[in-house]
């Protein structure tokens, strides 16, 4: 997670990933007798399901891992927290199309997601997992500590080094943290993250902009930096 090339190494990381998960959208039916296209309504501001020892988890966790600076605010400004939050508390951190009847045994990499959990269980478990990881060795929570203590600590948790007081494996749970991360940086807006579509302006991606099979060619060994159009734009 750390590069030493530049002054912004997790934004160069960010640009390597292009984790993408942006929806693609049609467009409206335009003409004099098509009913118009109700408004959609405003999503709900503040958390819906984090709980706030899990709402300080989760904004140290995005800050961390986008940081502001001179390409774009940080991870809580950007949404990032909120995509985590309405992501975990909707039909897939529920798990409504997994299937949880075991039996459950241990697999093989190759084999996918094995735990009896849903995603949601897996996060609030594995991040309790973490606040008493955290006590026991560091004596203080995980957004107390010093920035090269939670990298260290993170790398620890993808590699599996760092062993959780309650038994979940550290690696399958920072693996969901890090996806999580990469679909809140590029998914559509309209899922909570990717605020003013900065995680799309930062790799050139033009969201669902109906014309880009055509700027394709029109660009062409040129330089292409599109406005990018969300689906909310379309609708």
């Amino acid at each position: 997670m750390s590069d030493t090339r530049d002054q912004h190494p997790r934004r160069d990381f960010l640009l390597r990933s292009l984790a993408a998960g942006a929806s693609a959208a049609s467009l409206p039916l335009t003409s004099a007798t098509a009913a118009p296209t109700p408004t959609p309504a405003a999503a709900p501001a503040g958390y819906l399901w984090l709980r706030p020892d899990e709402q300080v988890f989760v904004e140290a966790l995005v800050n961390h891992m986008c940081p502001a600076d001179g390409v774009t605010p940080d991870g809580v400004t950007l949404g990032l927290a909120v995509f985590y939050d309405r992501a975990l508390g909707g039909n897939w951190g529920q798990g409504d199309r997994l299937y949880l009847q075991g039996p459950f045994k241990q697999g093989s990499a190759n084999q996918g997601y094995q735990l009896g959990m849903t995603p949601a269980q897996l996060f609030r478990a594995g991040t309790e997992g973490v606040a008493d990881y955290c006590r026991a060795t560091h004596g203080k929570p995980f957004d107390r500590l010093p920035a090269d203590v939670r990298e260290a600590l993170l790398k620890d948790l993808q590699s599996g080094k760092a062993a959780l007081p309650n038994g979940v494996p550290s690696a399958v749970y920072f693996a969901q943290l890090l996806q999580m991360f990469y679909e809140a940086m590029f998914a559509d807006p309209i899922y909570g993250g990717n605020q003013d579509k900065q995680g799309w302006k930062l790799v050139g991606y033009p969201g669902v902009n109906t014309a880009n099979k055509v700027n394709i060619v029109k660009y062409a060994n040129k330089p292409y930096r599109p406005e990018p159009a969300g689906i909310a734009d379309l609708s």
